[in-house]
C-alpha cells in the first residue's frame, strides 16, 4: 500500500470540566491527528502530547516539528505492508514516542481495513483466544477544590455506572482524601495516582494508606525511576503500579526483574506504539503480572486504538478509557459510551478502528493543517 499522502492537524478541544493533576490544570485538549491515505483508504491517528511538557518531554510544538520535518518525510511515499514496517522506518530517530505512536496507530487502522479486520482484531492475531468484545473501564478523577468537593464527583460517577475510581494525589492531598473516598465507598474499587510527585522518604504516608485496601498506588516516586520503587514495594502493603517509568518492553523487564512493581499501566504512546506495548504485554502475561490501559484524554481517534489494545487477553484490570461524555460534549469522531450494567466500553468490530471521523468537527478544532503529498 503506497502511502500517497499525509495530513496533520493540530486541534483544540474543550474539556467537560477542567482536569487537574500534580501537573498542572487543562480546560482544553489539544493534540495531533494524523491521516494517512493509500488506496482509497484512510488511517488515522493521534499524537496525546499536551502543551505542557508535564507527563512527557513532548509536547504538541515538538511533536508538530519531529512528524514534519522527519517522521512524515520518512514515512511518505513509502510501501506498507504491515504497522511493523513505521518502527523500521523510522528506527533511526532517537525518542519521540508520543509522535512515533500516532503514525505506527494509522498504519494499524489502514493495515486492518485492508485486511478486512478490526484493529481488535488485528492486534489479537497472536493469541488463540482472540480479543474480547467489552472493556471493562474506570474514570480518573482529577484534583478537586476540597475533599468533599471529591466525594460529590465520585458519587456522580458511580450514579452514572462506573465501577472503578482512580484519584489524582499530590503531598498534602492524599492520606486524607483517601480515607474519607473509603469511609463513605467502603466496597468501591479505589486506586490512587501520585504522577511521580513523592521521594522515598514518603514511605510512611503510603504505609498509612494501607489499611485502605486500594486497588493500586500508581507512580508515585520518579518518573524515570525504577529502582527507588523496588525500595519502596517491600515496605507497603497496596500494590504499586507503574506507568512513566516505563518506556519499553525492555523498562518492564528491568521493573519485574527487580520487583520495582505489582502492576504496569499500558500506554501505547508512552511506549512508541502498539506493538511495543504489545511486547509489554506478553512480557507482562508470561509473569502473571496484571496490566492495564491508562488514557491521555484522547478524542474518539485514539479512543478506539486504546480499546483494541485494551481487549488483548493479558489486560484484566479495568483501564482509564472511560467514556467519551466524561471529557467531550462533541468529539471529533464516533463516541463511546457506557455499559452502566458492567462498566464496560464496546471494542468496535468494523474493519479499521472501526469509527467515523467527522470532517466537519475536525475543521472545526483544527487550529493549522499540513497536507503533505509524494
Amino acid at each position: 500500500m503506497k502511502i500517497k499522502k499525509i495530513d496533520l492537524y493540530h486541534i483544540a478541544m474543550p474539556l467537560v470540566s477542567p482536569f487537574q493533576t500534580s501537573f498542572g490544570v487543562e480546560t482544553e485538549r489539544e493534540c495531533l491527528i494524523v491521516a494517512l491515505h493509500s488506496e482509497g483508504l484512510t488511517g488515522w491517528g493521534e499524537c496525546v502530547a499536551s502543551t505542557f511538557p508535564g507527563y512527557s518531554y513532548e509536547t504538541v510544538g515538538t511533536a508538530w516539528h519531529v512528524l514534519t520535518d522527519f517522521m512524515i518525510p520518512l514515512t511518505l511515499a513509502q510501501d506498507l505492508q504491515e504497522p511493523e514496517d513505521i518502527e523500521t522506518w523510522l528506527k533511526s530517530i532517537r525518542g519521540h514516542p508520543l509522535a512515533k505512536a500516532a503514525l505506527e496507530q494509522a498504519a494499524w487502522d489502514l493495515t486492518a481495513q485492508r485486511d478486512g479486520l478490526s484493529m481488535a482484531q488485528k492486534l489479537a492475531q497472536p493469541y488463540p483466544e482472540g480479543s474480547c468484545g467489552r472493556v471493562p473501564v474506570g474514570v480518573s478523577i482529577g484534583i478537586q477544590p476540597t475533599i468533599d468537593h471529591t466525594l460529590n464527583v465520585i458519587q456522580e460517577y458511580v450514579d452514572q455506572g462506573y465501577r472503578r475510581i482512580k484519584l489524582k494525589i499530590k503531598p498534602g492531598h492524599d492520606l486524607e482524601l483517601a480515607r474519607q473516598a473509603r469511609y463513605t465507598f467502603p466496597d468501591l474499587p479505589i486506586m490512587l495516582d501520585a504522577n511521580s510527585a513523592y521521594r522515598l522518604e514518603d514511605v510512611p504516608t503510603f504505609q498509612a494508606m494501607d489499611e485502605l485496601n486500594l486497588l493500586m498506588l500508581e507512580q508515585p516516586l520518579g518518573y524515570e525511576d525504577i529502582y527507588d520503587h523496588s525500595r519502596l514495594r517491600p515496605q507497603i502493603h497496596t500494590p504499586l503500579c507503574l506507568d512513566e517509568s516505563i518506556h519499553s518492553a525492555d523498562h518492564a523487564r528491568y521493573a519485574l526483574a527487580i520487583g520495582g512493581c505489582d502492576i504496569i499501566n499500558i500506554k501505547p504512546a508512552r511506549v512508541g506504539g502498539w506493538l511495543e506495548a504489545r511486547r509489554i504485554h506478553d512480557l507482562c502475561r508470561a509473569a502473571n503480572v496484571p496490566v492495564w490501559c491508562g488514557g491521555m484524554l484522547e478524542t474518539g481517534i485514539g479512543r478506539a486504538a486504546q480499546l483494541a489494545l485494551a481487549s488483548l487477553p493479558g489486560f484484566i484490570l479495568p483501564g482509564d478509557i472511560s467514556a467519551t461524555e466524561r471529557y467531550y460534549t462533541q468529539d471529533i469522531a464516533t463516541p463511546f459510551h457506557l455499559n452502566r450494567e458492567d462498566s464496560t466500553l464496546t471494542v468496535p468490530t468494523a474493519p479499521g478502528l472501526g469509527i467515523e471521523v467527522d470532517q466537519e468537527r475536525l475543521a472545526a478544532a483544527t487550529r493549522r493543517h499540513k497536507l503533505f503529498a509524494g
